[in-house]
């Protein structure tokens, strides 16, 4: 099941919506918050004034979307907001029933077993990076992605995997939200092509120190991304057979590919 609660920092999701997508805005924040939000903490982040708010958290409270935190076994007016049981529904029928994990799962386990080493699938959505799913080595790594996690845009194998797959002009825009000078902005987009001429991407304490990964693109169809593909591995283990990892995640990343353009032809 996802993790609603990963460890995460809270971001800011401030975007122009229309009135009557503020309430999926309001869930949304509240799903990748990684922590009960406030009232006065999701108009902050929202910019949906506190008024226009509550109406939305009591109509997500009405359908099971959103609860009151528990805090010291009260529940009652704690004035923090959480995902509710009906969130729990929504997670299970995306797990049992999304195409692209049903592709996945297998050759994320395969994978898993092949290196020893832990498995993502992440993709990217609304300028964030999600970890839909993440098979955990039995040796040790201490890894901030976890399932439902959202994890930094442009820093990581995953991020840069993902960044190398979008439109120009979608890249842009995401690469605007960063606040990084024109010299970074540039040597991102420099990197970003050599991933996609390469067909993937490494990097090594980017996102958690000692901490190497592999990212590889899975593709639909010639040039849509549809997720990436992540081994994560500590640096000492993972450098010196780093070719080899990068090959197996290839391969893995490929046959996933393969099986979402064969189930699309179906």
């Amino acid at each position: 099941m996802i993790n609603f609660f990963p460890s995460a920092p809270v971001h800011d999701v401030r975007f122009d919506v229309p009135s009557g997508e503020r309430v999926l805005q309001v869930l949304a924040c509240v799903a990748r918050a990684g922590q009960a939000l406030s009232a006065r903490e999701l108009a902050a982040q929202t910019g949906i004034p506190l008024s226009s708010l509550y109406r939305q958290i009591a109509m997500l409270k009405k359908w099971g979307l959103l609860q009151e935190h528990v805090h010291n076994g009260q529940v009652a007016q704690s004035g923090l907001y959480e995902p509710g049981p009906m969130a729990v529904q929504l997670a299970w029928g995306f797990d049992h029933h999304s195409h692209l994990m049903q592709q996945a799962r297998e050759e994320m386990q395969q994978l898993l077993e092949r290196s020893g080493e832990s498995v993502g699938l992440l993709i990217y959505l609304h300028g964030q990076v999600i970890c839909l799913d993440m098979l955990e080595s039995p040796q040790a790594l201490r890894c901030s992605f976890t399932r439902g996690s959202t994890g930094p845009t442009a820093r990581g194998a995953s991020a840069k995997a993902l960044l190398a797959s979008l439109p120009p002009a979608v890249l842009d825009a995401q690469l605007a939200t960063q606040q990084l000078d024109d010299a970074r902005v540039a040597k991102l987009k420099q990197q970003l092509q050599e991933i996609a001429r390469q067909g993937y991407a490494v990097s090594q304490d980017e996102v958690d120190i000692g901490v190497w990964g592999v990212s590889v693109p899975v593709m639909s169809g010639t040039t849509k991304a549809e997720a990436t593909l992540s081994l994560m591995a500590p640096t000492s283990r993972a450098l010196p057979r780093s070719d080899e990892l990068i090959r197996l995640t290839q391969a893995a990343a490929a046959k996933i590919s393969q099986r979402l353009r064969i189930e699309s032809r179906i």
